[in-house]
């Protein structure tokens, strides 16, 4: 099935155009096709590749053989609201991290040391199911390649909701203005805000685009962000930061455009 997808309108940082969409009801997915999840930490450009993403077939949860089963196209606040009321912990942090499981699952999505793959047991692709140690991850990094359809998690008792208040303010200093999150990842022993900070380029607009005043390594769009005008910031804090302090700063952000990839 084909869904045509407004980006301007879909993605957080309101940034696209209207792109067919091939929805996935079943393993048997295109090849070449790059998948999206909700769209909360890309930046949609002028000449994407094909895209793809899991239909709602893939948005549940359940609790089976001890294991938590989520589908990969679950949103995050579904994912709390479900273990608040089922009283299983270690899901509090996720009430911050805007999206749905399967991104969280590729980018091993987190706040500090909280992470999705700390209490992961396994996922289920195509290929069938793969426990969590035979997966690479890291910080804001996995090796998967293949299309997530469910994550499996151990189940531990006793929701805490005074986590839930400590990841709000952990949160609270971030911007409101439409954004795909932080831009780039902390560096080893160091903060990417600090350094674009220290660079002189908080605040740093072009357009409508602009790294922000609150928070320096958040990308935002205060109404008719470009693409072009996004890179062109991006492009500048990476050759500064690089130049100034020697640091080559990764991105966080994903660019789905052929330009990129």
């Amino acid at each position: 099935m084909i869904k045509k997808i407004n980006f301007k309108q879909f993605s957080s940082i309101k940034i696209g155009q209207e792109i067919d969409v091939v929805m996935i009801d079943d393993f048997d997915y295109p090849k070449g096709h790059y998948l999206l999840g909700a769209s909360n930490n890309v930046l949609i450009g002028t000449n994407p590749p094909p895209l793809m993403m899991l239909s709602k077939k893939y948005d549940y949860i359940t609790i089976e053989d001890a294991l938590l089963k989520i589908g990969a196209a679950t949103p995050s606040g579904k994912i709390v609201s479900f273990c608040k009321k089922n009283d299983i912990a270690n899901f509090e942090f996720v009430s911050r991290l805007p999206g749905t499981l399967g991104g969280m699952l590729k980018m091993n999505a987190g706040l500090k040391e909280f992470e999705i793959f700390n209490h992961l047991d396994s996922i289920m692709t195509k290929e069938g199911e793969i426990k969590k140690n035979k997966i690479d991850h890291g910080y804001r990094h996995t090796d998967i390649k293949d299309v997530i359809f469910e994550g499996r998690f151990e189940i531990i008792t006793g929701f805490c909701d005074e986590k839930m208040e400590l990841f709000k303010n952990m949160r609270s200093n971030q911007p409101k203005e439409s954004s795909a999150g932080s831009c780039f990842k902390n560096p080893e022993g160091d903060y990417a805000g600090r350094l674009i900070e220290a660079a002189g380029l908080k605040g740093k607009r072009i357009g409508d685009m602009e790294f922000s005043t609150v928070h320096a390594n958040f990308l935002v769009n205060h109404g008719n962000g470009r693409f072009e005008d996004a890179i062109e910031l991006i492009h500048l804090v990476e050759e500064k930061v690089k130049n100034e302090f020697g640091i080559e700063l990764e991105r966080e952000i994903i660019i789905v455009d052929k330009a990129y990839m």
